[in-house]
């Protein structure tokens, strides 16, 4: 119980991440409030900008500004978005609600191989439909820098945990600048934004953050750049 002028009210409920309500006030409770806004901030940007919200949104991105029409570049993105997000993050649900994964961003990293292959078959079957579909070479390029960073990750996982939330930013960042121009290069801030909530919500450390991004950098230049 914490008591304002006289009056007792509970103590609000436990945020994870950060310590009780504290008993005194003053200081104390006013970093204490602090602490819970970055939290709930984190949580939201972590949320927002997760990797299968960026990589839907890239796609379909990417569809519509290759496709003759509107019409078929959206169909030709929910496809693409469906193997490559839509899919792997069903299965991963299912894997939250049978136990078996302790959360949706499945932050045990020796739990990522099962989720990391399954994301890998769906992304071929995917490419293999976009295909039969004629897609454009740039979703093309697209699902296949997918492919390799999932198996990038699933490498590197198998020993440490790299950030994949940081390595799709940075991946979907540099994909978007390769299209559409350097303008696109102001959306950067985002893709530190993804890393600094990863580090506020203890999910990952600073070192994870930052490889993640390289990496994903790394794979979307190299593979996109060369097969677009």
């Amino acid at each position: 119980m914490c008591s304002y002028g006289g009056v007792h009210r509970p103590a609000p409920l436990p945020v994870p991440g950060v310590p009780a309500w504290p008993r005194r006030a003053g200081r104390d409770r006013r970093g204490y409030r602090t602490a819970v806004i970055t939290q709930r901030l984190a949580r939201a940007v972590t949320e927002l900008l997760a990797p299968a919200v960026l990589v839907s949104v890239l796609l379909v991105l990417l569809a519509v500004h290759g496709a003759p029409s509107v019409a078929r570049g959206l169909l030709l993105g929910v496809v693409a978005a469906l193997f490559e997000s839509v899919l792997p993050f069903l299965y991963i649900l299912r894997g939250v609600r049978r136990g078996d994964l302790t959360d949706h961003h499945v932050g045990d990293h020796r739990q990522r191989r099962g989720p990391l292959l399954v994301g890998l078959a769906s992304v071929t079957v995917g490419f293999v439909v976009l295909l039969g579909l004629h897609a454009q070479r740039e979703l093309l390029a697209a699902v296949v820098a997918g492919g390799v960073g999932l198996v990038v990750a699933a490498v590197v996982n198998h020993w440490w945990k790299m950030s994949i939330h940081t390595a799709v930013a940075a991946g979907a960042l540099v994909i978007l600048v390769l299209v559409y121009g350097w303008p696109l290069a102001a959306t950067a801030p985002l893709v530190a934004a993804v890393g600094w909530s990863r580090v506020a919500l203890k999910d990952h450390t600073v070192p994870q953050v930052v490889v993640g991004a390289l990496v994903g950098a790394a794979v979307a230049g190299g593979v996109f750049a060369g097969l677009r």
